[in-house]
């Protein structure tokens, strides 16, 4: 059955009539004056053309009824998610998960009664992104009314846990157009049960034997009350690492545990942090992850003028470091550069040279006569920004570093000098470094794993009595430690600060007196400090490496959806950084799908090649980078984590579910009211006949046809000479 409906009142079609009449007149009155045949085809084609916009104006549809011969159907839709594992459901004698409860629940006999006049299907959904699995409620409830174009009814079963996909809302509006209504049931608790939880694991790509690895984790309490706790590492079920916390009750805790490896090779840990008596889920306690295990050599450059006693001292801790090679250059002001083991008779000026280091250590040396050139200082900074290097800042009482921030070294420096005071700042009494919030949890001041304890410690170490006069810090640093007496209009003085430059870093120390923490504890403190400093400058460089070329990449610790940028290395036979050709790789996903990455030269000497890619799956990737031309190339692996958006032990969303019901003009109602529900859209009633609308009045085809006319009508009365 189908008819024609009009969006117009009768008074407007009355007067739509009679401008029709008028219309028609005018044209008849035209093709008297005439009598004219082209005169007549005009006034009727012009007639026609009233007539269909009149027409149009009444917003004419024409409505096709479609009388459908089988039954309605009612779809019941349960959530089979990952956070429907949840054990929160109390069935009085014991407690279940959600999923339990659900399948136990679907298994009743009440159900049958939906099969009153209508067919019953039950459906289950869960994720529709196998890589990262999460609740699509809007997808579910739009493939439910494509797959079915005759609802009688939905009731959907879930957490109400929307965690992926386009608001629920959208599919909603499509079932109240259509008058089906979408009945809801929230499964599972509205508050958090007692729990203690691993959130996520964030390790290095790789640590280095015998050094002390921070691994840093996310712990997530709902707890009611601080809970002391010993987490540890476990490998192959011994005990590697321990710590003891305490975890604030109903929070996110973030911190480290630090592990010293005592052997090279790829190692499976666990983070295991026990039970407590009043946890309910037991499910969430332990994370696997996985780390590389090296020996490295680093190549560290001291540079100064003076062998004061910061310099003495760290030139010795450095060259008893069996995972040091180490060079020094000493600039005698009026006399020949230090000689003996180690020593370098002039700078390495070259780009060839200088890229071999890590970390340059740049003491109380000027950029000028008697010290650094000023190529000397660019090369600095290339290798620095360009190759991933750190460098570590040691000013001294001779107040050469004021010629630092006139060279290309002043847009590395962490800091902003006084100039009036160039030679420092001396005080009769002693002074410390003190941690500022972000310094007393990094991890390049950590003497102590546990946070007390290393607080103390750097409030019972020797102080100095000579700083630099520092201004203060520049935007984007970090500032570790202040001068413990002294500020001044921007607060308290920095003395310890860190700040990234390109690819890498750079560090600044305020006070050359670290080795005052020697006493009565020798290296314990001093190397130490400059041991971890050394080597959290040098990590970026060493993520991946081969003969000739390096491969870093950023994130370090890459998750699905990440942009990941790779930064190639790579030099010529005879050690000097490539400045033309072709340098490709290859990157084979978990699944074995391969692609090419394309490595675009940075164009600034220092054979430096970028190139990025998207992970669209979680796990191992392998990556091979070469230079065919120079008879480079590395293979390595690359960890792609994958987000775990399904979280165990939330508390339900029954709030989600209730927008749903009450947008499509149904209700919503708690699992001991499904019976009663189930019984109630029993005898809904058959939904409404299908109706096929199409509206003339907004359809392309009816305009163009109306303007195809009126070109017609204006060509003929050109042709025909009316104006």
């Amino acid at each position: 059955m189908s008819y024609w409906t009009f969006g117009i009142s009768g008074g407007l079609v009355a007067l739509g009539i009679l401008l029709w009449l008028g219309s028609g007149y005018l044209c008849f009155q035209n093709w008297s004056r005439s009598r004219r045949k082209s005169t007549a085809f005009l006034e009727c084609l012009r007639l026609i053309i009233i007539t269909g916009l009149l027409f149009t104006l009444f917003k004419p549809e024409h409505v096709r009824v479609i009388e459908e011969t089988e039954p309605p159907a009612v779809v019941v839709l349960s959530d089979m998610s990952g956070s429907m594992t949840t054990l929160d459901v109390d069935q009085k004698t014991n407690v279940v998960t959600r999923v339990d409860w659900l399948e136990q629940e679907l298994r009743q006999d009440y159900w049958s009664s939906l099969n009153n006049g209508a067919l019953l299907h039950m459906r289950e959904f869960s994720s529709s992104n196998t890589n990262t699995a999460g609740t699509d409620l809007d997808e579910a409830l739009k493939q439910v009314i494509e797959q079915h174009p005759r609802l009688k009814a939905v009731i959907l079963l879930s957490d109400g846990d929307w965690n992926q996909g386009g608001s629920p809302s959208g599919a909603s509006l499509l079932f109240r157009e259509q008058k089906i209504p979408v009945y809801t049931s929230t499964i599972g608790s509205e508050t958090a049960l007692p729990d203690l939880s691993i959130e996520r694991v964030d390790p290095p790509a790789y640590g280095l034997v015998g050094e002390q690895v921070a691994i840093p984790f996310r712990v997530r309490s709902t707890l009611p009350e601080s809970t002391d706790v010993q987490i540890t590492i476990q490998s192959e079920g011994e005990t590697v690492a321990e710590r003891s916390l305490t975890i604030p009750a109903n929070t996110d805790f973030q911190e480290a545990i630090v592990w010293s490896p005592i052997s090279a090779g790829d190692y499976s840990l666990t983070l295991d942090l026990p039970l407590q008596p009043d946890e309910r889920i037991q499910t969430n306690n332990k994370a696997d992850f996985n780390i590389s295990i090296r020996s490295e050599t680093l190549r560290i450059l001291i540079v100064d003028t003076l062998p004061r006693w910061e310099y003495r001292y760290l030139r010795n801790a450095l060259d008893r470091d069996p995972g040091v090679d180490m060079n020094c250059i000493l600039f005698h002001p009026g006399m020949t550069p230090g000689e003996g083991p180690n020593y370098l008779s002039t700078f390495p000026g070259t780009k060839e040279l200088i890229s071999e280091y890590d970390v340059i250590f740049l003491g109380d040396v000027p950029v000028g006569p008697g010290g650094l050139s000023a190529t000397d200082a660019e090369l600095i900074k290339g290798l620095v920004e360009n190759q991933s290097s750190g460098l570590v800042l040691l000013p001294g009482s001779q107040g050469h570093h004021l010629s630092w921030k006139d060279s290309s070294l002043g847009d590395l420096l962490p800091v902003s000098f006084e100039t009036e005071r160039q030679t420092g700042i001396g005080l009769r009494n002693e002074s410390t470094l003190e941690l500022s919030t972000l310094g007393a949890g990094h991890w390049l001041t950590r003497f102590d794993n546990n946070p007390t304890m290393n607080e103390a410690i750097w409030k019972r170490l020797p102080g100095f009595y000579w700083s630099t006069a520092v201004e203060k810090s520049r935007p984007g640093s970090e500032v570790l430690a202040v001068h413990s007496n002294l500020r001044n209009d921007w607060g308290r003085m920095p003395l310890l600060v860190t700040r990234s430059a390109g690819s890498g870093k750079v560090l600044f120390m305020g006070s050359d007196s670290a080795w005052r923490w020697r006493r009565g504890v020798e290296d314990k403190y001093h190397y130490r400090f400059w041991s971890q400093i050394a080597r959290w400058m040098a990590h970026q460089r060493h993520l991946a490496a081969d003969q000739g070329i390096r491969l870093s990449f950023s994130p370090e610790n890459p998750k699905v959806g990440d942009t990941v940028f790779l930064q190639s290395t790579v030099m010529d036979s005879s050690g000097f950084p490539i400045e033309r050709g072709a340098v490709v790789g290859t990157i084979s996903s978990p699944t074995g799908a391969s692609s090419q990455l394309q490595f675009q030269s940075a164009g600034k000497g220092w054979g430096v090649f970028n190139s990025q890619f998207n992970p669209t799956e979680g796990g191992d990737y392998s990556v091979t980078v070469r230079s065919d031309e120079h008879d480079r190339k590395l293979e390595t692996t690359l960890t792609i984590s994958k987000p775990v958006i399904e979280k165990i032990g939330r508390p339900s969303r029954p709030a989600v579910l209730q927008e749903i019901s009450k947008i499509t003009l149904a209700r919503s109602v708690s699992p001991q009211e499904l019976p009663a529900l189930v019984s109630e859209v029993s005898i809904l009633p058959e939904p409404d006949p299908r109706e096929l609308r199409f509206r003339l009045w907004a359809s392309s085809s009816w305009g163009g046809l109306l303007l195809g006319l009126l070109a017609v009508y204006w060509i003929g009365r050109k042709l025909s000479g009316q104006l």
